[in-house]
């Protein structure tokens, strides 16, 4: 059975030797794509179509040209990625209020304090403080389209604001923008390519400060802040010995009271009746690497993340999985087969997520201490059911002891004796030429899983340029070394010299998709620091294996933001000439940012370095 390949040759020897159907075998299945589909330029939104724009049928039945359809489905695809997360940040400000309701415990009170006292909430009493900062998101997310969000002024850097204001593209009521999108890509509406894509920036802003960012902040309060420190990745970190549960999805405040209460001596107690050491949390997609982030609060339950999205098939295969929780996406139809296989119950914890072989048990911080007794008991169940059976087989070198992880805007400031003046001293002095945000997801098509994400970091640190991962690259990158402090030794001389004199490795790992909105806070502190726009940073974007539409929503921020943004393969958009002109290069007029499209990792670094290096000369820098 072929395969496609991996960075990580460790997980794919172990998936040849287990033989078992994943993605990685699927992929050779779709190998041939349709090319009206690569250039976006395909419409099936009527029963006229589906249509397709060639040279001799430049216009569709309706008269919609390539530049409408292909920015028509682009905004549609970025709509659909906003509201994904705009999802998580709303179930994520309700479970804050539901906290703060029932007096729960808040583990990160000077995150919430801060968030109060920026949105003018004065009440001394934590809880409710807590209830009025869930009050205040949900009643911006719920405002209609003409009303503009509050908060989004508090959140972004002042003078993104004011570009964005000056370009029209705030957003009202986030949930109201996107709706309105996707009417306004609906048959026979709106056919003006550039007022679409300006809607794609409106929806990336709403996206990138209340689905990422502003979710990080409420999971600081209620699951505790990031500390940095040393953790053990890969699927060495599953141990049979214990009662496994694997996580997979987005939210991982769903899992706050879960975490808690499999550290409960009568909990353990439970395991141990039935021959097992205890439970644990085994990390897997991104709520995975949130829990990494946050391990500092959970290190007795959490046993470690294994890896990405097309990683999460084979973690199965272990058979060293007793239950599987999804709750969001990245939660991939292939488990279904293999859960089935090797009678691993699946429970998903939110109806967006629900696989067709699992139990549906809806989440609510109400009834969390409920849903809790029941996973725990479900999961003795499997365990005492499957064990005998099924045949364990963990690959034990697989992933690293060593990853630093724990990294935020705080925990990095701290670190660095809480200032930005020593990140700047070294950029300005050459130790770092720039930074580069590598970011997004892993995908099976672009070189394999992880090979181009990785072999650009790789070319990246070897310039000199340090990376910072958030998202599923993050979880491919840490599994082949690169967040390791040897992994030094892979960047150029003034770099490596860098990172070993302080013990870390040249990409760090902010964990899950999620902290890209971390790292737009850090490029907002650095360019205020400097007292320059963020534009100007000498910092790039990269999501070369981007996947879904979430990826097109954050790239839409990113751009919004004025970052050159670099993918390896094209968002459906090179169908359209116009398109394409804008958002590779009228964008740096209007925002500043710049969608690069380039498919070679060493010409992609090529063009990554030499705007570092522009935006170096631009202050001043040589």
């Amino acid at each position: 059975m072929g395969m496609c390949t991996s960075a990580d040759k460790k997980l794919l020897k172990f998936m040849k030797e287990k033989g078992d159907e994943t993605s990685f075998h699927r992929v050779r299945g779709q190998k041939n794509k349709c090319q009206f589909g690569q250039q976006g330029i395909c419409c099936k939104l009527c029963s006229n179509g589906p249509c397709k724009i060639t040279p001799s049928a430049p216009r569709g039945i309706c008269g919609a040209t390539a530049d409408t359809i292909v920015t028509r489905n682009f905004l549609r695809a970025v709509a659909a990625g906003s509201a994904c997360y705009l999802h998580v940040a709303e179930n994520t400000a309700k479970n804050l209020k539901h906290l703060g309701e029932i007096r729960g415990d808040i583990k990160g009170a000077e995150t919430l304090h801060e968030l109060a006292a920026s949105f003018g909430i004065e009440t001394a009493d934590h809880h409710e403080k807590a209830v009025q900062v869930a009050q205040k998101i949900l009643a911006d997310l719920y405002k209609s389209k003409d009303e503009k969000m509050e908060l989004v002024e508090k959140l972004a850097y002042a003078p993104r604001y004011e570009r964005w204001k000056e370009l029209g593209i705030l957003p009202g009521g986030a949930k109201a923008e996107v709706f309105d999108a996707i009417v306004k890509t609906s048959t026979n509406l709106s056919s003006d390519p550039v007022d679409m894509l300006l809607n794609a920036l409106n929806l990336g802003i709403s996206t990138g400060l209340f689905g990422l960012t502003m979710t990080n902040l409420l999971n600081d309060i209620m699951l505790g802040e990031p500390v940095i420190r040393q953790a053990a990745v890969g699927f060495k970190v599953v141990d049979e010995a214990y009662i496994n549960i694997m996580a997979t999805g987005h939210q991982h405040s769903m899992f706050a009271l879960l975490q808690e209460k499999l550290a409960a001596p009568d909990v353990i107690a439970k395991a141990q009746a039935v021959g097992a050491q205890g439970f644990k949390l085994i990390g897997s997609t991104c709520v995975g690497q949130d829990m990494q982030l946050r391990g500092e609060h959970c290190a007795n339950v959490f046993a470690g993340h294994t890896g990405n999205n097309f990683t999460s098939e084979a973690l199965i295969t272990t058979g060293a999985i007793d239950i599987i929780l999804t709750e969001f996406n990245c939660s991939m139809p292939g488990l279904e087969p293999l859960a089935e296989k090797y009678q691993v119950p699946q429970f998903c914890l939110d109806s967006v997520a629900k696989k067709a072989n699992a139990h549906y048990t809806p989440f609510s911080m109400k009834d969390a201490g409920e849903l809790a007794d029941r996973i725990v008991d479900e999961a003795l169940n499997s365990y005492t059911s499957r064990r005998s059976t099924v045949k364990i087989h963990i690959p034990r070198d697989h992933g690293h002891d060593d990853v630093l992880t724990g990294l935020s805007e705080k925990s990095l400031k701290k670190f660095l004796g809480y200032s930005w003046k020593p990140l700047i001293d070294l950029i300005a002095s050459g130790k770092i030429k720039g930074i580069a945000a590598v970011v997004g997801c892993s995908n099976l098509t672009t070189m394999g899983h992880d090979v181009y994400t990785v072999e650009l970091t790789k070319e990246l640190i070897k310039r000199d340029i340090l990376v910072l991962s958030a998202g599923c690259s993050s979880g491919g990158l840490e599994n082949v070394g690169l967040m390791s402090p040897s992994a030094a030794a892979l960047a150029g001389e003034n770099l490596r010299s860098v990172c070993e004199s302080l013990g870390i490795p040249p990409v760090l790992n902010f964990g899950p998709c999620l902290s890209i909105g971390r790292l737009e806070m850090i490029a907002a502190e650095l360019a205020a620091y400097l007292q320059i726009d963020i534009p100007q940073l000498p910092l790039v974007l990269s999501a070369p294996q981007w996947l879904e539409e979430q990826a097109l929503a954050d790239g839409a921020f990113g751009l919004a933001l004025g970052l050159p943004l670099h993918v390896a393969t094209p968002p459906f958009v090179t169908g359209s000439t116009l398109a394409t002109q804008v958002l590779t290069s009228d964008l740096k007029e209007l925002t500043g940012g710049q969608l690069i499209i380039e498919g070679d990792f060493v010409k992609a670094a090529d063009i990554l370095e030499e705007i570092i290096s522009d935006r170096r000369k631009g202050l001043g820098l040589g």
